[in-house]
């Protein structure tokens, strides 16, 4: 296999791409349209070490993430943070259109922005959990970073630096607004993803697995369903309110739970038999997700 190749600078960027020198050393937008050299073998399989944003049209081919690959069309967004292999699957004489916002984390640094980007799951979303834009959005994505471009091109002053910050956040709030949206409007679409999840969760917690293995981490669980473990918390937050983790652990409880008041296993037997490793883990999740120690709540159902 094929070792990626890595690109560390924006000014690298646009040498490997043939177009001219970045008018800003740590943030440039790229024309999809100038793009000739897709064939570029070393193109094929790459590290960014900075953040890209892109907006594809007309994409002919095939982008790979991880294991997932996905044919784009019209009105596609796809993010990547720094250091994530890209595996890009194209054919020759592409016309690809849309814009590519690249932007170095020294730009970044020392910012709110800076602590703030760890909010955007999206950036490590698998290729699969694009975000597809409806007319309006693109048009409002569009505007926005016609507007970042205009003002690193209008030269730098003492507050450029803070003016393109903000470009950049806003677009990445509205592109969780987008997400946002997109999970309401896929709801059928999740709703069997869920189903998929409770059947699985069931399954595993029924299983000599949980007391062998521990109880089923969020990976795994994506990884059963063909989804990043974001884009799965993601999802479920939008249709219960409640992140991966959360639904694992209220499963977990209900079974606690059940098995409390239907045996007389001990705390520390009850523990065992649901993974974990340390029973005092156990009474710690329990009483604080029921402000009850599992002693206190087998006592509490036995009295009414």
């Amino acid at each position: 296999m094929t070792k990626p190749y890595t690109i560390h600078s924006i000014s690298e960027l646009h040498r490997l791409l043939e177009i001219g020198k970045p008018e800003h050393p740590l943030v440039s937008v790229i024309d999809f349209a100038e793009i000739t050299c897709f064939s570029d073998e070393k193109l094929r399989s790459v590290v960014y070490n900075f953040y890209c944003i892109a907006l594809k049209k007309n994409f002919q081919g095939k982008m790979q993430y991880g294991q997932n690959s996905y044919d784009f069309d019209e009105g596609i967004m796809t993010f990547f943070a720094p250091g994530q292999v890209v595996t890009t699957d194209i054919v020759d004489g592409l016309h690809l259109t849309g814009w590519w916002l690249v932007v170095h984390p020294d730009f970044i640094a020392s910012s709110p922005l800076a602590k703030k980007m760890k909010e955007y799951d999206f950036f490590s979303y698998a290729v699969n959990e694009a975000l597809h834009l409806s007319e309006k959005e693109e048009a409002v994505v569009d505007f926005l970073i016609q507007t970042l471009q205009q003002e690193y091109r209008a030269g730098i002053d003492s507050l450029s630096h803070t003016i393109i910050l903000s470009h950049i956040q806003l677009l990445l709030d509205y592109c969780q607004r987008f997400y946002n949206r997109q999970f309401l409007t896929r709801q059928v679409v999740h709703h069997t993803l869920l189903e998929k999840l409770e059947t699985l969760l069931t399954a595993y917690l029924g299983s000599e697995q949980l007391t062998e293995a521990g109880p089923p981490t969020v990976q795994y669980l994506a990884e059963q369903l063909a989804m990043s473990p974001n884009y799965l918390s993601s999802m479920l937050k939008s249709l219960t309110g409640q992140n991966a983790q959360q639904h694992i652990h209220q499963h977990l409880l209900e079974k606690a739970k059940t098995v409390l008041t239907t045996s007389e296993l001990s705390v520390s037997e009850i523990a065992f038999l649901l993974g974990f490793n340390h029973p005092q883990s156990f009474t710690r999740l329990f009483k604080a997700k029921t402000s009850l120690s599992p002693l206190d709540y087998r006592k509490a159902f036995r009295l009414n």
